[in-house]
C-alpha cells in the first residue's frame, strides 16, 4: 500500500513540474493575450519557442469568422522581452 501512494505522490509531483510555467523562460502566455487583444481574437495557445537563436513565442489567436464562417486560426510569431 505504501507504494502505491509513494508511486502516486511520484505521477502527481512529475505531472505538476511538467504542466507549471517555467520561471526562467518568457511569460508567453501574458504577451498572447495581449497579442489576442490587439487582433480582436481569443487566445488559442501561447508557446516559448526558439527561431534563429533568439527566444520567441508562438502565440495562436481564433479571430471571429464572418457571417456564421468558423473562427479563424492565426499564428503569430513575437520576440519573447
Amino acid at each position: 500500500m505504501m507504494y502505491r501512494t509513494l508511486i502516486s505522490s511520484l505521477a502527481f509531483a512529475a505531472t505538476i513540474m511538467a504542466t507549471a510555467p517555467s520561471t526562467a523562460g518568457p511569460d508567453c502566455h501574458a504577451i498572447g493575450e495581449q497579442v489576442a487583444a490587439e487582433h480582436g481574437g481569443k487566445l488559442a495557445r501561447a508557446v516559448p519557442a526558439e527561431r534563429d537563436g533568439q527566444k520567441v513565442c508562438v502565440v495562436v489567436v481564433l479571430e471571429a469568422g464572418q457571417q456564421g464562417e468558423r473562427p479563424r486560426r492565426t499564428e503569430i510569431i513575437v520576440p519573447a522581452e
